[in-house]
């Protein structure tokens, strides 16, 4: 029997510790249990992420593969590196922009690092993102914006510490079970609540001592209803204002009347003023998808923060708290280069460039000037012709991004090199397929969502043709630039140790982690500018007396050294219900599943469930046949068996996004300061599952529908 080997878990940013241990003949891992001595989660693990580590589904890639026609066929890794670096170099030599690269928060920070330089130093493209965009960007933006610096204030430990809990947006109870269960034992305290913001009444809101049910896409205006009311019966704590922070009054005087803005987020005034409650109390504000995934969604997490910052409720046992979905999104934003150069180093500044350049060897000039214009932005680039290759690393954008039809046609547009461990939906339309280790065969590091890095062990093999994520990365960079790497197999620990000496002396500096620490105290939380002490919660120094009321310390690595609110107007939703489209799409995560559901699906194939309250359903009980209907959106339809469900909102569809199909549906409409998609609304209406397809390519229906255009 193998040797039980320490390990974090994958599947989401929680970051579990966990043993595991290798099958006894061939590959694989054979058993996960939770680690007890781990400091972040002391041997909980969820059962979700315990299984699909120890057997997951999906079908697993196994050798090289390289498109003959219309079908991938078996090839070797040297004629596919060579291949695809025969496509990189040509396509550079014309323009490095029309290179694109798209990562991955399931990497590890070597792999996401590694993968980076490559874009960004190897091939010097703009066009260079991660799916990390696709769930956080709009936090972060947020947080740079009011702190200057990425990353939750709060960690884990100040969860027992709040008073009041604040779900706001997001489902921890189906997303982040482990992380839940400390939320429900604190709201069980005497004095202590649980208050879940949430259009549809899900598992979380179920728990709630208080729910409030804004209509879907309104987070904003109702944050603002909330802060006006709190401002006008003088709920503000001035003093933490006053000493720490800059914009307040910029803020108040953006705020609309505070009816107003509840009455376009469809609470009444009561419920306004019920939640403004919550706020008196120390606090903890939790945030996810919800609010993130949406047009307004920067500014809703900023409004957010401005919450917490009004209402005094920053330090120990309170604070903004974004809630991450992938597993390494983190470690994504601190090391790849994707919005800012590794140790979040602000992208445009020249020194930060130069320093960059030189530790990776390159011509500064070579750098790209602009970080890209994101995910969907890169698609609307292919579109346009200026991307003649795409390079996909752990990550299935055909079924993970918005309008997935069109992404798939622009996808099939361009030479398309995919690199994953499993087959999807992306895999099927590469010309090339890199077949890539994962979970428990892979060594490395991860960051979970309060910033703790952890080690990622192996505890198997791979079959002889399947090679790990930074070498394949390693093995193409050194194609384009000979002198990006050594030769590999590369040393995870010598380019984690390249990551410390590029974080050193950053906000975000992991230069004293070394893999010696993790192993010795497996979880470190940055920034731990050295080998002895840990970051805790952020920005605070303490108070002499020990006091978070008197005689506090912060210090925000702003421009001012303050915290900075800002001000935030309602744009309304990219695409409302209207006569020809009137009910409301929305998404949402199920238990169970993961991502866009390569590990955790039975068949590709599987029709969606699409949740519906019962007095909607009623209204189309002509289009449904044996409760099979579908679903239409000016881009797609999709066929779904309906669910009648009283938690989801009159007016609305709820689907999960774990099925291919459900992202045919919705708006590539992005957030204009995160690029982040508005995954979590869009125009849908129900047909029969008879009729034929009553929208055009372009999207624009046909005459003679339903529902009378």
């Amino acid at each position: 029997m193998t040797h039980w080997k320490p390990t974090t878990c994958m599947r989401c940013a929680v970051g579990c510790g966990q043993h595991q241990r290798g099958v006894d003949q061939g590959y694989g891992v054979d058993k996960v249990r939770g680690d007890y001595d781990h400091p972040a989660t002391a041997g909980l693990s969820c059962e979700r992420g315990i299984r699909e580590t120890e057997n997951p589904d999906g079908e697993w890639l196994t050798e090289p593969l390289i498109r003959r026609g219309d079908t991938l066929r078996p090839t070797s890794w040297e004629q596919a590196l060579g291949v695809v670096a025969a496509e990189f170099i040509q396509a550079i030599a014309d323009d490095p922009d029309s290179v694109a690269v798209l990562g991955s928060g399931q990497q590890t920070n070597e792999a996401a690092y590694a993968l980076g330089k490559v874009a960004r130093g190897g091939i010097g493209t703009r066009h260079f993102d991660a799916n990390t965009t696709l769930c956080m960007a709009s936090a972060v933006r947020a947080y740079y914006d009011a702190f200057g610096s990425d990353a939750p204030p709060p960690t884990y430990d100040d969860i027992p510490e709040a008073e009041t809990h604040v779900v706001w947006g997001a489902n921890p109870a189906v997303a982040h079970p482990v992380l839940y269960r400390w939320i429900l034992d604190s709201a069980a305290d005497a004095d202590s609540r649980l208050v879940v913001v949430d259009p549809v009444e899900s598992e979380t809101a179920a728990d709630a001592d208080q729910y409030v049910a804004p209509d879907p896409g309104t987070d904003l205006e109702l944050a603002r209803a909330l802060l006006a009311r709190l401002v006008g019966t003088d709920r503000i704590d001035r003093a933490f204002v006053d000493a720490y922070t800059e914009g307040y009054d910029e803020l108040v005087d953006s705020l609309p009347d505070a009816a107003s803005a509840a009455e376009t987020a469809g609470v009444s005034m009561a419920t306004v003023d019920a939640l403004a409650d919550a706020f008196a109390d120390p606090t903890l504000l939790y945030w996810g998808m919800g609010v993130n995934q949406s047009t307004n969604g920067t500014d809703a997490a900023r409004m957010l923060v401005n919450l917490c910052l009004a209402t005094g409720n920053l330090g120990p046992g309170t604070g903004p708290f974004s809630l991450t979905g992938q597993a390494n999104s983190m470690g994504a934003r601190v090391v790849s280069s994707k919005e800012t150069w590794p140790g979040q180093r602000p992208f445009t500044d020249q020194e930060h460039r130069a320093t960059v350049a030189s530790t990776w060897g390159v011509p500064l000039s070579r750098l790209p000037a602009s970080s890209g214009p994101g995910p969907v932005g890169i698609v609307d680039q292919i579109n346009r012709g200026n991307v003649d290759v795409c390079w996909t690393v752990a990550t299935n954008p055909v079924a993970g991004m918005p309008d997935a039809t069109n992404v798939e046609r622009s996808l099939d547009d361009v030479f398309l090199v995919a690199q994953d461990a499993f087959r999807s939906e992306t895999v099927e339309h590469a010309d090339v397929v890199l077949p890539a280790a994962t979970w428990g065969e892979t060594e490395g590091t991860t960051m979970n969502m309060e910033r703790r890095v952890s080690r990622v062990t192996a505890v198997s093999d791979t079959v002889d043709a399947v090679r790990q994520d930074l070498d394949i990365i390693a093995a193409l960079g050194n194609r384009i630039d000979e002198d990006l790497f050594d030769e590999p197999p590369l040393d995870p620990e010598t380019v984690f140790d390249e990551i410390r000496s590029l974080t050193e002396g950053t906000v975000a500096d992991c230069s004293g982690i070394t893999y010696d620490r993790l192993d010795a105290e497996l979880a470190v939380r940055w920034p731990a500018p050295d080998e002895e002490t840990q970051g805790g919660y952020r920005y605070y120094e303490g108070s002499e007396s020990g006091s978070t009321d008197e005689g506090e310390s912060w210090s925000f690595p702003t421009d001012s050294g303050r915290a900075c609110f800002s001000a935030a107007t309602y744009r309304g939703l990219p695409e409302p219900t209207d006569a020809t489209y009137p009910l409301l799409l929305t998404t949402g995560r199920r238990a169970g599943a993961y991502n866009t559901g390569v590990r955790t699906r039975e068949t590709a194939s599987e029709v969606p469930t699409a949740r519906i309250h019962p007095e909607t359903a009623g209204q189309y009980i002509d289009l449904l046949d044996r409760g099979r209907t579908v679903v239409e959106s000016r881009r797609a339809r999709v066929t779904v068996d309906l669910a009648p469900d009283d938690s989801v909102p009159t007016g609305a569809i709820w689907m999960d996004v774990h099925n291919p199909a459900v992202n045919d549906l919705t708006v590539p409409a992005v957030d204009p300061d995160s690029n982040e998609p508005n995954y979590k609304q869009c125009a849908v209406r129900l047909a029969s599952p008879d009729a034929g397809p009553t929208v055009t390519q372009n999207g624009l229906p046909r005459t003679g529908t339903l529902d009378g255009d």
